[in-house]
């Protein structure tokens, strides 16, 4: 087994990172971090999930010397505020460790207050595209000693319309950088920011086909629409963490509210929360203080956490694209979870059209909230039923 320090990790991060119950590194991390280290300009294929910020991170924090309060030396662009936020939670012990300062900046919170903050010194910043050009354009941050950027989930940068932006920002950084592109897919408007921004880059993948359905125990429910919402807090009571999939902002709100009143802790989380509200609910979820989040599909593309127990489907996905994506939060850092997905009546057939296209054939059970079996759906033999 590979350790950090034969892939040329320094001795006080290792301990940085043993200190977190860190000890050995996934797939991601053993193949990009020596290049990363060397200064090469590196292009990793790879998944959400796949433990990709420290991959990146390391390099960043091995590479860069603490400015004392003047201008970054490290950039790390990400696609929305609450990756943002983990990527430096991820990074921020690291680098306290060797007198580093990480600052994350994003929009939709208070600008003033990430101005002072970035006048206190920031060696590394973790930025979204738009409020860093905020901070550029009023003067507040200079690239000009940036030796080191990431670009972090592009794909889903240019799925969000915001590559435009990240060329500005990589065009205005120093020709002489080295820069990190991590992506689930390399083609298309990625391959032109590949093409034009890397020089000679090192491409490592790292395969996540089998994210796919076999990393997860599925269950199909038949459910009564009146005891809905109780079944759901059954499943969720017999769990650390269960996150729970909804159509509409509104859903989330009812769906966070119900469960509530049956004693089960919920928040929702969707584009209409305040940002702190959002950040307070991703928090406490992550830290095990909130037992269920409530999401939109839109909200999920934020929502970066690992050991969910078990992602509940209450409003079927539509296609077998979007069920996987759902589902691949409890199957994330090689974990395996629990999916489940609550079937009314009238949705029958398009679940099973679903389940085709998933190729999966595992029976529709008709469950009631009291079924004891909801307690413990890992244990629970779907196909002896």
């Amino acid at each position: 087994m590979t350790t950090f320090a034969e892939l040329g990790v320094s001795a006080d991060l290792v301990t940085s990172l043993a200190a977190q119950g860190i000890a050995e590194p996934f797939a991601v991390q053993e193949l990009t971090i020596p290049d990363g280290l060397a200064g090469r300009d590196v292009c990793g294929k790879a998944k959400t999930g796949s433990g990709k910020t420290l991959a990146f991170g390391i390099p960043i924090l091995e590479r860069v010397q603490p400015t004392g309060g003047g201008d970054p030396v490290g950039l790390v662009l990400v696609p929305t505020r609450e990756l943002a936020v983990q990527v430096s939670a991820v990074l921020e012990p690291l680098a306290a460790s060797r007198g580093l300062a990480v600052r994350a900046v994003y929009g939709g919170t208070d600008l003033e207050r990430q101005i002072k903050q970035l006048r206190k010194g920031a060696d590394v910043i973790v930025a979204t595209p738009g409020r860093l050009i905020d901070l550029l354009d009023r003067g507040e941050v200079s690239l000009e000693k940036v030796s080191v950027v990431v670009l972090d989930e592009a794909d889903r940068m240019a799925d969000m319309g915001f590559l435009p932006q990240v060329e500005w920002v990589l065009r205005r950084l120093p020709a002489d950088r080295q820069t990190m592109l991590f992506s689930a897919t390399l083609d298309g408007e990625v391959d032109h920011v590949v093409r034009v921004h890397l020089r000679n880059p090192v491409f490592h993948e790292v395969e996540s086909s089998s994210v796919t359905v076999d990393d997860m125990t599925h269950r199909f429910l038949f459910v009564h629409q009146l005891d809905k919402v109780k079944v759901a807090a059954s499943i969720a009571r017999g769990v650390e963490r269960c996150l729970i999939f909804v159509h509409t902002k509104r859903g989330a709100d009812r769906v966070a509210e119900q469960l509530t009143k049956e004693g089960v802790g919920a928040s929702p989380i969707h584009g209409d929360l305040r940002q702190s509200a959002r950040e307070q609910a991703l928090n406490d979820f992550s830290n095990g203080k909130l037992h269920v989040l409530v999401a939109t599909d839109v909200a999920a593309r934020g929502i970066h956490i690992d050991d969910v127990d078990v992602v509940v489907h209450y409003d079927p996905p539509t296609d077998h694209k979007s069920y996987l994506h759902r589902s691949g939060r409890t199957a994330r850092a090689g974990t395996s979870g629990v999916v489940v997905t609550l079937i009314l009546w009238n949705q029958e057939l398009e679940v099973k059209q679903l389940q085709k296209r998933l190729g999966l054939d595992l029976p529709l059970v008709e469950v009631f909230s009291n079924d004891a079996r909801l307690a413990d759906l890992a244990a629970w033999d779907a196909a002896a039923v």
